[in-house]
């Protein structure tokens, strides 16, 4: 007994909440380990480098928030979380909700949206909830995430292109008519910079794979720009340059209005963090056959997203692409990226000087392969070929999230796959006599009810309830009960093959058998189990109306011995 109890017992808060660089360390950590993860550390931070100035300038941020990010974020996250190969920084997911909402309240609502998302998410971790967030159906997650690599791309289009446009929206289609309306102010060397890095990305990862193709094209960029003084925006024309120290913590200005105000995107950014940080979990579980602590790795994040704000950083998670190339550099654990940030803050101290000289359309070229990367096209492709019902759940969401808003187009998504889902355990449930009496044919006549109803015994008849029965099915099971005709003296309602109830099923029963009863007939519950016993007792269907038995053979003797009875009593009499 002692073993089976030690197998199934709950994990404790320790162990639920121990970040995996301490089980690292508990394991024994060698100096060979620490060369693999500073190897890896290192090629990570070659990627991440330009990718984190990408990804702020994208979200309207100033380039250098980008490196804040992933330095303090990105340190947190590999400290603190619960997956030995997690690579935290700025990701493409929050680039559409970063950019509107510092366009609607500022750089400092922003930030305090942040510090309020990374709350939420420490509350999420630390109530346990993190195992919900596996329940957001996928046609969503593809929907949303490829509505997001469309805004990215569009966001690109201004320095793909070399337009001078003064200040570009956040929102799509106000974004697309600025574009449009600047079309002629294009920049024949910022296409060619731009058409140029994209080909050498391209032909980096057909020819050699393992280089660093994003840091080579932004270098090179750079040290064409600087040579040839090409006319082109750089980091330095647009925004002056990236600092060569950290800034100092300080809390961004709030007030209650102002916290009421970016609640919303506060909302948005503790879900795609808690989404991305998972989802990028699971891929390197996936890829290393470890497991990953998903509530721990929740409060890392959380505890990430406020550091990073505090240092005037954007939002930081997981990021999928970051963390793959960690393990395919063989990293040994969390350390790696540690390292990772810290090398990136090497990197800023001192190379900031160089980084003025970045021609903003190699940095857009960047984004648009990742922008491509991020939209899962066989995965997209494939849903709306095969299932028109999840068709409808990705539309909505990529259309809602491309052309409404992020938020809402998830908000929409869940619950049309929520419905959707709901409708499928309704189709599940069937009421049988000897034939199937849930059809689109079932004949509705008392003639065509006595065919599906015809049994051996007419005095006792038991139909099987089979599914989950819940409020979804409720209705059509109660339709099929108030059809049924004859004046047999007992049903048996066979609940054996129901996993679950609900209230709006137990009424539903309800109403069934005080029918019955006004017309002398009793009912007998059969082979419900514990858990829909107790919801059925609850909503009134007590041992005063009902006669519960275990299987439908106690139940029958039970019927039989009442109607044999009820026969004998006349005769007495």
């Amino acid at each position: 007994m002692s073993d089976i109890t030690a197998k199934t017992r709950e994990p404790s808060f320790r162990e639920i909440f121990t970040p995996k660089l301490v089980t690292v360390l508990r394991e024994g950590y060698t100096l060979g380990d620490f060369k693999a993860d500073a190897f890896a550390g290192l090629t990570v931070a070659i990627v991440a480098l330009p990718l984190s100035m990408a990804i702020a300038i994208a979200s309207g941020a100033n380039p250098a928030t980008g490196l804040y990010t992933a330095v303090i974020g990105g340190f947190l996250i590999s400290a603190l979380g619960g997956s030995r190969h997690q690579i935290g920084g700025p990701a493409g997911a929050f680039i559409v909700v970063i950019a509107a909402t510092i366009e609607k309240f500022g750089y400092d609502g922003f930030l305090l949206a942040t510090i309020m998302g990374g709350f939420l998410l420490l509350a999420i971790g630390y109530l346990r909830l993190g195992t919900y967030i596996k329940y957001i159906p996928h046609p969503v997650v593809v929907g949303f995430t490829s509505g997001i690599a469309v805004i990215i791309f569009t966001s690109q289009l201004r320095d793909l292109f070399g337009l001078k446009i003064d200040k570009e929206p956040a929102a799509f289609v106000p974004k697309v008519k600025a574009l449009w309306a600047a079309a002629e102010t294009y920049n024949l060397t910022a296409i060619a910079v731009a058409a140029l890095s994209l080909a050498t990305i391209l032909a980096l990862r057909a020819w050699r794979p393992r280089f660093p193709g994003l840091l080579i094209v932004v270098a090179l960029g750079a040290l064409a720009t600087w040579a040839f003084s090409l006319p082109v925006e750089t980091i330095g024309s647009r925004f002056g340059g990236v600092p060569r120290t950290l800034p100092a913590p300080a809390l961004p200005q709030m007030s209650f209005e102002l916290m009421l105000g970016v609640l919303p995107a506060a909302i948005a950014f503790a879900f795609l963090g808690g989404v991305e940080s998972l989802l990028s979990a699971v891929v390197a579980d996936g890829m290393t056959g470890r497991r990953h602590r998903s509530n721990c790795e929740l409060v890392a994040q959380g505890y990430a997203n406020i550091a990073s704000a505090l240092f005037g950083g954007i939002c930081a998670t997981g990021t999928i692409a970051r963390t793959a190339t960690n393990i395919r550099a063989n990293a040994h654990g969390p350390v790696a990226g540690m390292l990772h940030a810290l090398f990136l803050l090497v990197f800023m101290l001192v190379a900031a000087p160089l980084a003025s000289y970045i021609p903003l359309a190699s940095l857009a070229a960047v984004l648009a392969i990742v922008s491509w990367n991020m939209a899962e096209k066989a995965e997209f492709s494939a849903i709306l070929r095969h299932d028109r019902g999840e068709a409808a759940v990705l539309l909505s969401t990529f259309l809602l999230t491309i052309f409404r808003d992020l938020t809402e187009g998830i908000a929409v998504g869940v619950t049309l796959g929520a419905i959707l889902f709901m409708h499928r355990m309704a189709e599940m449930v069937e009421v049988r006599t000897h034939e199937h009496l849930i059809d689109a044919d079932a004949p509705d006549t008392p003639r065509g009810r006595e065919a599906y109803e015809g049994q051996a015994d007419k005095d006792i008849i038991t139909y099987r309830i089979a599914g989950p029965f819940f409020f979804g099915a409720a209705s059509t099971v109660g339709a099929v009960l108030d059809r049924i005709g004859g004046r047999p003296k007992a049903f048996i309602l066979d609940l054996s093959a129901v996993p679950l109830a609900d209230a709006t099923a137990a009424h539903a029963l309800l109403s069934f058998v005080e029918k019955t009863r006004h017309g002398g007939a009793k009912v007998y519950l059969a082979g419900a189990s514990p858990g829909v016993m107790r919801v059925l007792w609850a909503n009134g269907l007590t041992r005063a109306l009902v006669t519960y038995a275990s299987n439908v053979e106690e139940a029958r003797k039970r019927a039989k011995r009442l109607t044999q009875r009820a026969e004998a009593e006349p005769i007495k009499a």
